[in-house]
């Protein structure tokens, strides 16, 4: 494969799988939502409450592992170069 196709074509599938990952998130927390409020444990307010506040503070009990390979262990922006 052409080198001049290549790289487009990588951002291009990398940019379909953040967003496949966006939708999916969305997908699962829907999900969680719905079951905790279709079986009556809580009131929609408060599922939706519940969820936001584990969701927000999940970095906490699992960190930033994820967050920082992407900002600092897979591209080096010191060896970029112009196309």
């Amino acid at each position: 494969m052409d080198a001049t196709l290549a790289l487009p074509l990588l951002i291009a599938l990398v940019g379909i799988a953040l967003l496949f990952d966006f939708l999916n998130g969305l997908h699962d927390a829907a999900n969680s939502i719905a079951t905790i409020v279709s079986t009556r444990v809580l009131k929609p307010q408060y599922a939706v409450l519940w969820a936001a506040f584990f969701n927000f503070i999940a970095f906490l009990f699992f960190g930033l592992h994820v967050a920082e390979t992407l900002g600092k262990g897979i591209i080096d922006p010191r060896s970029s170069r112009r196309w």
